[in-house]
């Protein structure tokens, strides 16, 4: 609300009467009232605008803080693998003799390089400490490690009883992680005080003006618009400067709409507190705003769109009603934004800050058609999206192969539409799989076969297995792809020692950057001296899933550097009669024709702009134009013939009987003839003793010696990283995926590893760091 004139000023021509409405500005004269000349003295209107720069300049350091970091642990990963390469070259051009005679015989004394002196021990090459640089020094190092002691750590997981009266399912609600608190919490106290500290509160009279406490927070609330929406954007200029991924910066973009409505109520309140009806206000406030029927109208119609974007944006409703919270909130968030215009009248700077928001947010829009796999005419896939196969792996898991020509990075995510499917859903999956050359694709040598593996639980992911169900693995989708997304901010490749923990699914965000591992590790272009990964999975069909993938990292990594261990943690349900029982099959509904007919649709145009494409590639030459055809119709060969499993009703669910417990049969596949140069290192049938202590023993295992084996029962994190914490090098990555309670074991452990690198602990460790990544995506 403006600050009003007082009666003094009623006199005023016309013309300059309305030149002060549009200025909303209160010239003070010697004929001013005194409490009118004192309050523009304290707090005048004219400069009220500078509340809305405090918070610019907040976000501004923040961002800053930030960008220096990344820059900093980006360039000095870039010169740790410069470094190591020029070791490698240097190291293989001396590491023989130069001359053919010097090895002629046993005696080489007088060589340049003296392998086998006569007299004294044999000389010994003294590995060369790293120099420690401008950009990786101790202090700093230290700093970080300090820090990450105390933001590492996790706050408590809220686990939630079931209810069967209240329909109350079992929960477990994640908390915000401690550096998403801090910065919250930092953000919440600064606006706090900028509010309140100043002074005046409240002026002596309405007639005076708007309450600057009101004033203050509505100009914070307008100034924190554009960082929100930039926040929210999938393509954003934040994410290129810091390496923060959308997803992660989603988190700090709900707190900061939260922390906008707290604003917002600071700036409403004192309109109640001091009614512009009380000592005449409401005479002058009908003579300035005519034609407005509520005083409050603007304000009230900005500040309940607001309210239902917070109230629907809380985790448990945004899980509840995930598709309806994804179709509202872009539309009532355009609303909010168009009633801000209004309510705020070019007031100040606040359609300055509104203005930077719609140019955010359109131009956010514009990059992000980049991202998209249908926008661009040089790609086949123009206007009907690639081709996709589903295949039905053990554990009724879905496969969903898009032989594509996006380009994408070890553990980033994509958006995936199929309109065969379900038209309006849209949903992210992370990618499993490598976009290099040594993985090509059958589709064409520009292709690369971009994998997206998944458990249906519900919605899409449900439709996507019936229809794989239906039709088989021969049918063919279209697809729509939005991305890649997120990624890692470092590279695994500049880490001495790398720690990969997969928690069943969670195993899709770590084949990507495993293969990609072990391939910069062939090449002599990753530091990594050992990987191990730990992967807890339910029963061990699951390893079928990534079977060729764990089998190239075996074969293809230099010897002795990858340990791999599988921790089988459920056990089969076990019949009356002794045999095992499979999981209900749920009503299956009628497919829906509509989707049918849009994805043929699509089909028949992919189709047509092929036949018309082969007919100018053969150029009337008939033989081989049926060529052509044969290829075309090969484009995604036949995959293999799933195993068809009935699919459970929720994935996460159990039947109410009680059920008995008992290791599984190990899959004779693992085993036959096909696969002998491969298995997952399984100990023999564990006897009935065993069987009862499998959730609280670890069993005797097989072939450890050659860092390949399986056990039964959950794993011991803290014993494991304790472990594995005597062979650390300098810099050490720990990356985990999995369900919450598996995150909160390895950031305990990684927070505490922190002490013996700002400690200056043994082995001159420089850095213990830790990547999380969110187990739903």
């Amino acid at each position: 609300m403006p600050q009003l004139p007082c009666p003094v000023e009623r006199s005023l021509p016309a013309q300059n009467f309305h030149t002060l409405v549009e200025r909303v500005h209160i010239p003070v004269t010697s004929s001013s009232p005194e409490g009118l000349q004192a309050a523009s003295r304290q707090d005048p209107w004219s400069e009220s605008g500078k509340y809305a720069l405090g918070w610019v300049y907040f976000s501004i350091i923040l961002l800053v803080f930030t960008i220096a970091m990344h820059l900093y642990h980006w360039m000095s990963d870039r010169i740790r693998r410069a470094t190591y390469k020029e070791e490698v070259a240097k190291s293989s051009a001396t590491s023989s003799p130069d001359d053919d005679f010097e090895m002629a015989n046993m005696p080489t004394n007088n060589s340049t390089h003296m392998f086998f002196p006569r007299h004294g021990p044999i000389h010994q090459q003294q590995q060369q400490e790293e120099e420690e640089t401008f950009l990786s020094f101790t202090p700093l190092n230290r700093f970080v490690a300090l820090l990450r002691y105390f933001f590492y750590r996790p706050l408590p997981i809220l686990r939630v009883r079931p209810v069967q009266s209240l329909r109350i399912k079992k929960r477990e609600i994640s908390l915000p992680s401690p550096g998403v608190v801090f910065l919250v919490t930092a953000a919440l106290v600064f606006v706090t005080l900028y509010c309140f500290v100043p002074q005046p509160l409240y002026y002596a009279s309405i007639q005076f003006g708007s309450p600057p406490l009101a004033v203050r927070a509505g100009m914070l609330a307008v100034a924190m618009m554009p960082w929100i929406v930039a926040l929210s954007m999938k393509a954003n200029l934040i994410t290129l400067l810091t390496g923060i991924g959308h997803e992660r910066l989603n988190v700090l973009h709900r707190w900061g709409g939260y922390i906008c409505l707290f604003l917002s109520l600071i700036h409403t309140i004192p309109y109640y507190v001091t009614p512009v009806s009380d000592q005449g206000g409401l005479a002058l406030f009908k003579s300035l705003f005519r034609g407005q029927t509520y005083i409050y109208g603007t304000g009230i119609a900005a500040l309940v769109p607001l309210i239902f974007l917070c109230v629907h944006s809380l985790p448990i409703l945004r899980a509840w009603m995930y598709e309806l919270f994804v179709a509202l909130h872009v539309p009532v968030s355009i609303v909010f934004v168009g009633m801000l215009f209004w309510h705020c009248h070019n007031y100040l700077t606040s359609w300055n800050y509104l203005w930077a928001t719609v140019a955010i947010w359109l131009t956010s829009y514009l990059v992000r058609l980049c991202f998209l796999n249908w926008t661009n005419p040089w790609r086949m896939s123009w206007l009907i999206g690639e081709e996709a196969a589903l295949t039905i792996l053990p554990e009724n898991a879905v496969k969903v192969t898009i032989p594509s020509q996006v380009k994408w990075k070890p553990g980033q995510y994509v958006y995936l539409r199929m309109p065969g499917i379900s038209v309006f859903e849209n949903h992210p999956f992370t990618l499993a799989s490598l976009c290099s050359d040594d993985f090509p694709s059958d589709y064409g040598e520009q292709y690369r076969d971009m994998i997206l593996v998944f458990r249906p639980f519900g919605g899409f992911t449900r439709k996507v297995l019936n229809a794989a169900i239906d039709n088989g693995p021969s049918h063919t989708y279209r697809a729509f792809i939005d991305g890649p997304y997120g990624g890692m901010q470092r590279e695994l490749a500049s880490f001495d020692t790398v720690i990969l923990f997969a928690g069943g699914s969670g195993i899709t965000a770590i084949v990507s950057h495993l293969l990609d591992l072990i391939k910069k590790m062939r090449d002599s272009k990753a530091v990594t001296k050992q990987v191990h990964i730990v992967w807890a999975l339910k029963r061990p069909e699951t390893m079928e899933w990534f079977k060729e993938e764990l089998r190239i990292c075996r074969e293809y990594a230099p010897p002795e550097t990858v340990h791999c261990q599988f921790f089988v943690t459920g056990a089969k349900r076990i019949g009356p009669n002794g045999f095992p029982l499979p999981p209900p099959s749920p009503s299956r509904p009628v497919s829906d024709l509509v989707h049918g007919k849009i994805d043929r649709a699509f089909h028949g145009i992919a189709s047509k702009r092929n036949s018309a494409l082969i007919r100018d590639e053969a150029a009337g030459d008939p033989e081989k134009e049926r060529e052509l055809r044969r290829e075309n119709e090969d484009g995604i060969s036949a995959l293999p013939a799933p195993t068809f499993l009935p699919p459970p009703k929720k994935a996460h669910t159990r039947a109410n009987k009680p059920d008995k417990l008992t290791i599984p049969a190990v899959n004779t596949s693992l085993h036959n003839a096909n696969n002998k140069s491969f298995d997952f290192g399984f100990p023999s049938t564990p006897t009935m003793l065993q069987k009862n202590l499998m959730r609280f023993a670890f069993l005797p295992t097989a072939n450890k010696n050659k860092g390949w084996h399986t056990e039964y029962g959950r794993p011991d994190i803290p014993f494991m990283l304790k472990g594995m914490e005597r062979d650390f090098g300098k810099r050490t990555c720990v990356f985990v995926c999995g369900p919450p309670s598996m995150r909160v074991d390895v950031q305990t452990c990684v927070a505490s590893m922190q002490q013996k690198v700002w400690g200056g602990g043994e082995n001159g460790r420089q850095e213990v760091y830790l990547h999380t990544e969110n187990y739903a995506i």
